[in-house]
This record gives C-alpha cells, structure tokens and sequence, in this order.
C-alpha cells in the first residue's frame, strides 16, 4: 500500500504506509482528521496536518545533509512544538531520535552523546553552547541544527531550524520506507547507573506504552484503523508538564496524539503552579499529566486557593512517580469526583499497570497496589512467576513485548533482560513486590538504592564519586531521605577531613559543576565517620537512618 502526501510546503512524495511506525501512526491520524488540533505550545498550534507536514520537512532536511536510516539524532530542548516535530521527523528520515537531559552539564552530555554514537544534534542555541565545549571528543557528531529560544546564548555553529525547514520544501528527496520493526531508542538513567539507551522496536513501544483503548475494545489492526479510530474519539485536551525528554512526558504526549486528542505543552523552563493552573483553565484542560507530588502538591494548592478555577478539568495522571495519599486527599478535596490515575511502568517495561484513586490502591499499611497486565509478573529469584496470594517478595518483571536491550552495553542487557528456564525473556523493572490474591500486585520499592526525585532518577555512586573528588571530604554516602514535595531527597552523610569544614552550600557548588541540579545533594548531614560493613562497603542502611534523623537546633 502506498500513501500520496501532498501539502503546499512539501509537494508530492510516495512512501510505503508503515507497519505500526510510529511516524506512520501520526500520518494516519493526520489522514483521518487533517484540521482536528493536535498541539498547542505556547503562542503555537499545530493540525494534525501541519504537524506531519512539519515532521516531513525536518526528514527531507536530514537526508538532505546525509543522515542515513537508522543513524542517531539527538534532541536536546525543553518542552515545545518543535520538540515533536524533530522526533517525528527523525523517525520520518529513517533514523532514531536520541532524547537529551536538557538538565546536564558538559560532561553528562559528552557521554551521552558519544554512548549514543549521534551524528547530528538538534538543539536549543542556549543548550548548544555546552555540547559546543565538548565537540572536540565527539568526532562522529557532523551535523548540528539549531531552535531559536529567545535567550541569550553563545554562539554556535550549525544551520538555522527554521532556514532548514524552509529550504527542505523544495527537496525532492524520497523519504525511505518504515515499519514496526525500526527502533524507538529512550535513555535513561534509571537502574543502570550511566544512562543508557534503552531499545524497543516501534511496534512493541505502541502496543505497551502509547495505545490507548477502552476495556475490552480490540487493538488496532493497521496504523489506517489506528487514523480512523482517532478521528472517532471526541477531542479532548491533556496538559503534558513531564518533560519530552523523559519516559512519561513522551509516552502521554504521543499516546494522546496517537487517539487524535490535543496535546497541550508547558513551554516555560521553570515550574510555576500559578502559570500552570493559568495555562490549564485558559486552554479548557481536560486531563493534567503530572510527575508525583512534586507537581500535584502545588498544583492543587493554587486550586485549592481558588477552587472555581480549571473547570473542565476532570483526571490527574501521575507517571514517574505516584501520589501520596496526603496530595490525594487534596485533590478530593478541591473536587470529590476527580479521577486520579497512577501508572506503573518504566523505560525497560512500558506502561505495566494502573492504580485508580477510589479502588482499594493502597493497603492499610499505605504500600502501593496496582492491578497489572497479563504480562507482568512477580519472579522469584529463578525467574518463576510466584501464584497469587504467595507471601513471597520477588521482583516486578515483564515478558513478551520487551525491549531489544541496552545499546552498546550486552552486560547490562543479559542482567536487565534475563532467560528463564523454559527460554522465556524478561524486562526487571528494577523494583520489588508481591502478589494479592486477587492477583494484583503490590509496590514494595526498589530493589536497588536508586533515589527517585520527583520523577528524576538519581544513581547514589555517581553523586558519591563527584563528593570524594572534593578536597575537603573524606568519605561520604548518599541515599534517599522522605521529601514531602518530591517523594525522595538526594541526602549526603559526609565525614570531613580533619580540621575542614566547608559550609553545605560550597559542597552544593562543587557538586553543581559537575553534575545535573537533581542530582545535586538537597540535605548534607556531617558526621564524624562513616560506617562501613565488615567487607569496607558502605553500610547503606546506617546512612539512612542518619538521613532521617530529625535537624538538631544549635547547642542542643
């Protein structure tokens, strides 16, 4: 089958319709309901027909400039329009868009960008001068378009986003063929330490994180049904405040996209409740999509303090990190039939499962309860799925559409994506549960010491690493503390050396250099040694208990 595209800044092309690519989902619904409104960003908005348009000139401007199917592009920009367009348009190209924590420094960006092996970057010009520092230990890096952000910035060289799109119009180039089996790439930074490119073809990524249907309903049976279903759902409005870069902003965005819903972006750079609860009641937000208290908390505060506000707002989705029953009760109180959704799932996973607030989600003690897809499974320490009811702990996993693996790293793939006896393929989420009777499972914690921080993934040894470096500190560990607006807190137990006493904000300095702001320690709690274990590591659990020790007034 083929499709004819035809728009005034394109021209005429002919491309294979694709099998589930996720370029050829967002042609689909762009066939079905050219005019409906698929983004709004800012001053920006987009049909669905300008938005695939937009997608093909970034392609032909790619294989213009010699980007080959399946080379690796980044994105490295906050929250916009052309944040979509780009991803579109490199999956368009052929090639696999590579998301950048628009939140690292030098460093992390030299490694991300080389483990990813990039070829070209598309960027904000005020993120561009950092990557432009490390250019010369990037020798596969080639091409670099810039997005005008209307900051002041350094100057970079690479060819101008908008110049770029305007001359790809009168490209000729034929786009290339794409289907299910092309690579959808997300890093994270997650259990694996460093991040890593997590691989997925774009079929399975579809079917387990970006396909929404009714209970009961069947999955789609082209990419054309997926278009026309689309077309029959009623127009609804999500405002997405988790970044693009990251799994659960991405993953809500194209979902609602993909079912022909308008997807609302915050495009400011720092989060204000105030501007948020604005933007929502504004564009008639029906659905907020949050990342765990750190959101929701000051959210429903503003609304709290002004409570005929957001009328149409009728669901809370929370990725990333889910609702404490304290913000909860906020939410219900602010409006008693609000529909509060939290996901369960990761970039190894997809999407596994959902806790809706109003069913028994939690149990007594307060852990968390989701009920969970055929797939997902509780594993004993030899990758058998434990019955219901079992009092056993295991660890959450998924089989059956799963990613490839990590990229460039089969260590950590064979360790992440283990083989059960019977030749069965798992994904570990990284977390460890149990499993109800009613089959449900419940949400213990992770079984590594991971710190998530309002949704940002945080690895304890990189942080200690960087603290060590620091002349003044002799040994240090860094663990999770209680927080109540982002669920966990970056916490360093540091001992110093003899005689020095650098104040915790010359420590948070030192670190800043070095590392992204959520890694950053929040709490530094000096001790006068570190506890070890009887091998020399460190005794995590003492750490922790010191993190959560109560602040001592002076002289007491």
């Amino acid at each position: 089958m083929m499709i004819e595209t035809r728009t005034p800044e394109t021209g005429v092309g002919l491309r294979r319709a694709s099998d589930f690519s996720l370029s050829g989902l967002l042609s689909a619904v762009a066939a079905a309901a050219p005019d409906r409104l698929a983004v709004i960003a800012g001053a920006r908005r987009l049909s669905y027909a300008g938005l695939d348009a937009r997608a093909t000139l970034v392609a032909r401007h790619l294989i213009d400039t010699g980007i080959a199917p399946g080379e690796h592009v980044a994105i490295l920009s906050f929250n916009r329009a052309e944040w979509l367009e780009a991803v579109f348009g490199v999956w368009r190209a052929g090639a696999v868009p590579v998301n950048v924590n628009y939140r690292y420094v030098a460093a992390e960006l030299r490694y991300v960008l080389d483990d990813a092996d990039a070829v070209a970057l598309i960027a904000e010009r005020s993120l561009a001068g950092a990557v432009a520092g490390v250019r010369a230990g990037l020798p596969r890096l080639r091409h670099v378009v810039l997005l005008d952000d209307d900051r002041d910035a350094a100057p970079a060289e690479g060819a101008d986003y908008e110049r770029a799109l305007a001359a790809a119009a009168d490209s000729a180039s034929d786009l290339p063929p794409t289907g299910g089996d092309d690579l959808y790439m997300l890093y994270t930074g997650g259990t694996t330490g460093y991040p890593k490119g997590v691989m997925w073809r774009q079929e399975d990524i579809f079917r387990v994180a970006l396909e929404r249907r009714r209970t009961g309903a069947p999955r789609a049976a082209d990419d054309a049904d997926a278009g026309e279903r689309a077309a029959r759902c009623p127009s609804r409005r999500m405002l997405v405040l988790g970044p693009l870069m990251h799994a659960a902003g991405q993953w809500n965005a194209l979902s609602m996209l993909f079912r022909g819903a308008t997807v609302v972006l915050n495009t400011d750079r720092a989060f204000s409740p105030a501007r948020v609860v604005d933007l929502a009641d504004r564009e008639g937000v029906q659905i907020l999509q949050c990342v765990g208290d750190a959101m929701a908390r000051p959210i429903v505060q503003e609304l709290l303090a002004g409570p005929a506000r957001c009328r149409e707002l009728t669901s809370v989705n929370s990725g990333g990190t889910p609702l404490t029953s304290v913000v909860r009760e906020m939410w219900r109180a602010w409006r008693p039939d609000v529909v509060l959704n939290d996901s369960y799932g990761g970039t190894e996973t997809g999407v596994c499962g959902a806790s809706v607030a109003g069913s028994a989600s939690r149990t007594a003690a307060g852990a968390r309860r989701f009920s969970m897809g055929a797939t997902v499974a509780v594993l004993d320490d030899r990758l058998r799925p434990l019955p219901p009811g079992s009092d056993r702990i295991g660890r959450i996993a998924r089989t059956g559409r799963i990613p490839l693996g990590y990229y460039n790293d089969p260590v950590k793939t064979a360790q992440t994506f283990p083989v059960d006896a019977d030749g069965r393929r798992w994904a570990l989420s990284g977390d460890y549960g149990s499993v109800s009777a009613d089959g449900s499972i419940e949400l213990l914690g992770r079984g590594s010491a991971v710190i998530n921080t309002g949704g940002e993934k945080v690895y304890p040894e990189e942080v200690e690493s960087v603290l060590k470096a620091h002349p003044d500190v002799r040994d240090t560990i860094v663990v999770a503390a209680p927080d109540e607006r982002l669920g966990q807190r970056v916490t360093a137990v540091v001992a110093l050396a003899s005689g020095h006493r650098p104040s915790d904000e010359q420590l948070r300095d030192f670190c800043r250099t070095r590392l992204a702001g959520f890694k950053v320690p929040r709490t530094i709690r000096v001790v006068d040694e570190v506890k070890r274990t009887a091998v020399g590591k460190q005794d995590y659990r003492w750490a922790s208990r010191v993190a959560r020790e109560p602040v001592r007034a002076p002289g007491r």
